[in-house]
């Protein structure tokens, strides 16, 4: 179903996040779902939500559908490789991002769930990402992958990544990010691949290459 999601509907502020902040968003369950959500074994990162990093409202009201994902896509963003890693670059970013996907791919907001930046800030790309995220029972219909929009949680990473590696930050960035969203939606560590994988693209680069380190490294971090 198509419902609006209006900017007081996701968590304000960066989400700082730990075992407080976790029993708070996850407060209205109780039974198996609060013990599960107090005892995660990934902590949950630092994500600034839509709000906080200033993304326009979506055009049109954003699909939420009512089902866990079950793959998560990686991606790179194509723009150029910035040496400024700081979190007001990766709102910065977070925006050129929307205003690409809305203003010149005609979608009705970032195309992606969340971004991981240069130097591993984290925001929530569509809105509504976060709020599912969190709660670990439905997702935002996504517009990054074709025939993977309502089954996949895409990962935009800041850059371009055909002929060099990424940061390390960014990459210690994902590895966490990736592990937490596996571990709340049920998402196994083998279930995450590249945007290539499913269409005729280069993205996500060399990122690809290393899909599975990543793996490994997410299943790591999941045992």
């Amino acid at each position: 179903m198509s419902v609006p999601v209006p900017r007081r509907a996701v968590l304000r502020g960066a989400v700082l996040l730990g075992a407080a902040a976790g029993v708070t968003a996850l407060g209205q369950f109780t039974g198996d779902r609060s013990a599960r959500a107090i005892a995660t074994r990934v902590d949950q990162p630092t994500i600034a939500n839509c709000a906080t990093w200033g993304a326009r409202p979506p055009s049109s009201a954003v699909t939420l559908l009512q089902n866990r994902p079950n793959k998560i896509i990686i991606h790179h963003t194509a723009f150029p490789n910035s040496t400024d890693y700081s979190l007001a670059h990766a709102y910065q970013n977070s925006r050129d991002i929307q205003d690409l996907h809305m203003d010149t791919n005609g979608w009705l907001d970032s195309g992606q769930h969340f971004t991981n930046s240069r130097g591993g800030h984290l925001t929530e790309g569509r809105h509504g990402s976060l709020y599912g995220l969190l709660h670990g029972q439905s997702m935002v219909q996504g517009a990054h992958c074709v025939g993977q929009n309502s089954q996949a949680i895409g990962i935009e990473n800041e850059g371009i990544y055909l002929d060099v590696q990424p940061p390390q930050a960014l990459w210690d960035s994902l590895v966490l990010f990736c592990a937490f969203t596996c571990q709340q939606y049920a998402i196994p560590a083998t279930e995450i691949y590249g945007h290539k994988d499913f269409n005729s693209t280069q993205c996500p680069g060399l990122l690809h290459d290393r899909l599975p380190e990543l793996r490994s490294a997410v299943a790591a971090r999941l045992s």
